[in-house]
Parts: C-alpha cells; sequence; structure tokens
C-alpha cells in the first residue's frame, strides 16, 4: 500500500535510539570467547561433590565457586536475551540464547547436589560451621537455605518430587495452549467501520474505543469463547490448585497460602489485612462506577465500560527528549545523585527506545550486576502511558543499579515483593508533578482519572484476585470439589462485592476467573496491591520529609536481598505487617475519586 507506514528492521534503526551492550560484551566475539570459557568451567562443580560436610574450607569454596560461576553466567545470559529482543526473528541470537540455555540447564544439573548436601548436615553441625569466619560472606545465603530444612524430605522422597516437576505443570500448559492458542475470537467491527480479528491483544483494544456498541460486541464475544470451554478451564484451574496443595502438604506446610509466602517470610497476617483494608474502602470504588457511569451518560455501567477514558478526547505529545526531562523533573525528591545517573542514561546508552521489526513487545527493565541496567521501550510520543512506562521501568533499573553498588553479588537481587515498590514510586512522582503542572481543570480531571483507574486495577481489582485465590485454594483444602459451579459461585459472589450493588453484572463475567494466567502462579497477585500501597505510602513519606526520610529509600534502593522484604520496607518507613501502608493508599483513592466528581 503506497502510504502504509512500515516498521524499519533493526538494522535502518538509528545507533542513538539503541542501547549500547557494551558494558556486558564489546561484541559477539567476545561473548563468544567468554561463553567457551565458562562453559569449560561447568566440570569444576566435580570437585566439591560429596564433600561439603567434611569441613568448612570446601563449603566455602565450593560457594564461592558457585558464585563466580553465576555471576559471569548473568551477564552471558543477559546479553543474549537483549539481543533476542532486538529482533527476535533473527536467528543468530536465537542460537545464541539457546546455547546458554543449554549449558545452564547442565550447570544446573552440576550443582543440584550442593543444597541437598548442606541440609542433609545435621543442626548441631551447621550451626558451628556457621560461626567461622570463612563463611561469613555467606551467612545469610545459609541461614535462609537452613530455613527450608523442615520442609526438606529425604534423598529418595526428594528425587520423586523432582520427578513430578514436569508433570505438575500439565494444568499451566493445557491452560496457555487453549487460551493462546486453540481459541479463535471471531471478528468485530470498529469505530471506524473496519473489521477487526479479536484476540487477547486487541480485546484491551476494542474495550477502549469510545463507541460503546463496539466494547459490548467485544466482550461478549470474547467471553463466548471461556463460555463455551468453561468445563476444560474449570478442570484446569482446579488441578493448578490441587497441585499447589499437595506441594504444600508433601513439605510440610500448614496450607498452600503458608507455603507461598514461606520463601519471603511474610505472615499470613499481611496477606489478610490486604483484603481487610480493601473491603473497608469499597464504598470509594462504588462511588467512582457511578461517577463515570454519570460521565458518560449511561443507564446502567457495565463491564466494558470501565475501561475506555472517562475524558478521551485529550491529546498529549512527549518526544523521546521531552518525556525524559519530565521523568527527571518529576523525580527531583529522590536528589543529584539518583536523577543524574538515571538523566545520563536515559539519555545515553541505557535504552533501546523504538519499535522496529522483530522487536520483542512491550516495555522491560533488565538489570544485572556487572553492567548498566538496560531498559526496552517501543515508545510512542502520543501515548501518555509511555510516558509513566518509562518512569516505571527506570524505577526498575535505578532499584538495580543501586543495589548492584552497595551489595556484593549474593545480595544484590531483590525480591518481587519490593520490585513494584520501586518501579511504581517513580509512577507516584511522575502522576504528582503532571497534577501539579496540569493546564486546566480538563487535564486535571485526565490526569487524576488515569490516577485513579491505575490504582483500581492495582490495587482493588488484585487484590479481589487474591482473595479468589485465597476462598478457592480453602475450598479444596477442606475436601470440596471444585466444580466450574463453584467456582463462578465464588467469583460472583467477588464481583458483587468490589463492584457493587447498583454496577451491572454480566453473566458471562462469572467466568473471567477462569481466563486469568496468573492463577497459574498462585498467591503471586496480592504482591502487586502491596507494592503499589507501599510506593504510594513512601512516595508521602519522601516528598513530605527531609535527608532522613530520602536517605531511608535511598538505603532501601541498595538493599539488594540483604535483608527480608519487610524487614527492608520497614527500615524505609513503612510496615507492611500493619494495615496504616494500604489505608493511607485507599484514602488517597477516595480523595481523587472526590475531586474527580467536583471537576467533571
Amino acid at each position: 500500500m503506497k502510504n502504509l507506514k512500515q516498521l524499519p528492521p533493526r538494522s535502518k534503526v538509528k545507533p542513538s535510539d539503541t542501547w549500547d551492550l557494551f558494558s556486558l560484551f564489546a561484541d559477539d566475539q567476545t561473548w563468544e570467547k567468554a561463553f567457551t570459557r565458562w562453559e569449560k568451567r561447568i566440570a569444576g562443580y566435580a570437585k566439591y561433590r560429596g564433600k561439603l560436610a567434611e569441613d568448612v574450607g570446601t563449603l566455602a569454596a565450593c560457594l564461592k565457586f558457585d558464585l563466580e560461576f553465576d555471576r559471569a553466567g548473568e551477564r552471558l545470559g543477559t546479553y543474549a536475551f537483549l539481543k533476542t529482543a532486538e529482533d527476535t526473528a533473527e536467528g543468530k541470537y536465537q542460537r545464541m540464547r539457546g546455547r546458554f540455555t543449554n549449558a545452564a540447564s547442565r550447570a544446573a544439573q552440576a550443582a543440584s547436589y550442593i543444597r541437598p548436601e548442606i541440609l542433609a548436615i545435621s543442626t548441631a553441625k551447621l550451626k558451628k560451621l556457621l560461626a567461622d569466619k570463612r563463611l561469613a560472606p555467606y551467612r545469610l545465603m545459609l541461614e535462609r537455605l537452613i530455613r527450608h530444612k523442615p520442609h526438606t524430605l529425604g534423598k529418595k522422597e526428594e528425587k520423586l518430587l523432582a520427578m513430578q516437576i514436569e508433570m505438575a505443570q500439565t494444568s499451566g500448559q493445557v491452560f496457555r495452549q487453549l487460551n493462546d492458542a486453540d481459541m479463535k475470537f471471531d471478528t468485530v467491527r470498529n469505530e471506524q467501520g473496519q473489521w477487526v480479528e479479536l484476540s487477547h491483544a486487541t480485546y484491551g483494544a476494542l474495550l477502549h474505543s469510545p463507541k460503546r456498541s463496539v466494547r459490548k460486541a467485544a466482550f461478549h464475544k470474547y467471553c463466548r469463547q471461556y463460555t463455551d470451554h468453561q468445563h476444560t478451564l474449570a478442570t484446569s484451574l482446579g488441578g493448578s490448585i490441587q497441585c499447589d496443595i499437595y506441594y504444600a502438604r508433601a513439605r510440610n506446610h500448614p496450607s498452600s497460602l503458608a507455603a507461598a509466602l514461606f520463601p519471603d517470610r511474610v505472615p499470613v497476617s499481611v496477606y489478610d489485612n490486604l483484603i481487610a483494608s480493601v473491603h473497608q474502602h469499597l464504598p470509594a470504588l462504588h462511588r467512582y462506577y457511578d461517577v463515570r457511569r454519570r460521565k458518560m451518560r449511561l443507564r446502567q455501567i457495565h463491564h466494558y465500560d470501565t475501561y475506555v477514558p472517562v475524558l478521551a478526547d485529550l491529546q498529549t505529545r512527549h518526544t523521546w527528549k521531552q518525556a525524559v526531562k519530565t521523568v527527571i523533573d518529576a523525580l527531583q525528591p529522590l536528589g543529584s545523585d539518583y536523577c543524574g545517573a538515571l538523566e545520563k542514561g536515559l539519555n545515553g546508552c541505557w535504552c533501546d527506545r523504538y519499535e522496529n521489526r522483530g522487536k520483542q513487545s512491550g516495555a522491560f527493565s533488565c538489570g544485572s550486576f556487572d553492567a548498566d541496567p538496560y531498559i526496552l521501550m517501543n515508545y510512542q510520543a502520543d501515548v501518555l502511558d509511555h510516558v509513566f512506562t518509562l518512569a516505571h521501568e527506570a524505577g526498575h533499573s535505578m532499584h538495580s543499579y543501586f543495589s548492584a553498588r552497595k551489595q556484593p553479588y549474593q545480595y544484590y537481587d531483590y525480591a518481587i515483593f519490593v520490585a513494584e515498590v520501586a518501579s511504581t514510586f517513580n509512577e507516584q512522582l511522575l502522576s504528582r508533578h503532571l497534577l501539579k503542572n496540569a493546564r486546566d481543570d480538563q487535564h486535571r480531571a485526565y490526569l487524576v482519572n488515569r490516577q485513579i483507574d491505575a490504582m483500581r486495577a492495582t490495587i482493588f481489582r488484585q487484590t479481589m484476585f487474591a482473595q479468589f485465590e485465597k476462598i478457592t485454594h480453602e475450598t479444596a483444602e477442606s475436601g470440596e470439589p471444585l466444580t466450574v459451579d463453584r467456582f463462578k459461585e465464588i467469583y460472583h459472589e467477588l464481583l458483587n462485592q468490589y463492584f457493587g450493588p447498583d454496577f451491572t453484572l454480566d453473566d458471562e463475567l462469572d467466568l473471567e476467573c477462569l481466563r486469568i494466567p496468573h492463577f497459574y502462579q498462585a498467591f503471586y497477585v496480592y504482591k502487586y496491591a502491596t507494592g503499589m500501597s507501599a510506593a504510594i505510602a513512601l512516595a508521602e513519606r519522601v516528598t513530605r520529609g527531609g535527608p532522613k526520610e530520602l536517605n531511608n529509600y535511598l538505603n532501601f534502593l541498595g538493599g539488594g536481598c540483604s535483608k527480608d522484604p519487610l524487614d527492608l520496607l520497614r527500615n524505609a518507613g513503612v510496615d507492611m505487617e500493619q494495615p496504616a501502608a494500604v489505608d493511607t493508599a485507599l484514602d488517597q483513592f477516595n480523595r481523587l475519586v472526590e475531586e474527580l466528581d467536583a471537576l467533571i
């Protein structure tokens, strides 16, 4: 087509718009030489096998070797991954990544004896070993490993559990194949009169259509496939839940929820407090839906009316340089060290900025210990959300940047529980900055609405998902079968609670619970809600505080995994074992709803 705008091939992208991976490897040839050396070192694991209980020196030498090997592997794997992301169709880098993955798998097998050998050492001897100064650099690592001793079985039982890993993934694989490959979703005519093939990606875009008939058609046609496959999907999800329960019981945990929270030392009360606090603030959410209904001039509000912007006609544009300046201006409360390093990275070689043919979709931050914390974007100047995405990914990158500089390799990689705090914190500062500089009431209302929808999606919706996971696992643990009708019954009750008495619930919405991929990684989604709540509380604390509050937050960013997640957050100034952080976030949500109602 004559006027069709095509994406450029990777070879035609300006180098100034791409990342420079020199901090990892100068070029592919340098990577190849390093990979050859690293691969040969796999054989080095054999010299320590069966000897870790003999003396402290051997154990320390093995741990040192393992960490050095892993650190070198991180650089190799990161380079291969990032080169693959530049153009997913480039076979050269697909092979490079495949070779690394194969070697890493062989290395994991060669090192697989380390954990069971350490856990097989008697408790008394382990205490004596940990007192030796030669193990001081690894003491926290070992203490965390030893925590798993009561939940580790004998060699034969552990071997049987290991043999089940692939089989245990069947439910998730069935869901992904059905959801991503086999389901076909018909077509929908969009607001321009064009027929669009309905898919997971286009469904989200169609729900943002200003034309209600488009949104409604997309919703019902999309849901039809889940209605047609509801029994298979329910069986698949039920199987995944039974698998969670099986492993929790096999490893002597009191429940599947307790088993999931155990690695991060998060008490069940944190999970329960989140749900309780959100329930107390549901009237504010119900009020927002009514504000949205009135502004959109709807007699009834449906689920397909909740994604389109209330003020859809507002146009914004930020070039890359303007976006970087806006983000840096917004993050000034974090000080010159933070902003200076970030500005240099964003204007320099950290970011792969724009879309090219074959480039991985979406956005991500990829930090590593020995290199720059790279960011992939597919930036579009006309999409305000992309400015927020840049701030978000920059938060992850600066988290990696500070942790790698403050911690040794074994303690720099932070847990997922705290990862979303650093990224969402930046979004909060950006939102505050844009609201402060809004052009007029309409612009401010647009920004307020965006912040409300972000909190609704991250705190309220993810908490509803977390509550669903808790109820369904407890139901199965009590011996009650999880049939498709029971899933629908549980989810419908939650929909009533969270959407309120004046919201019109379409029957198909009861089956939404069967299409959420995160449910196959149980008890994960609550971290989104706690992360955003902590970020809002910390943003309030830093912007209203002084040097002490800022220093506490920067120390959190530099903490890596040197402490447990709750302790890192507590030292930064927010205690997630108390409901105050979630309540602070949701009080802000209530104020934003009141402001939006007044503005429009």
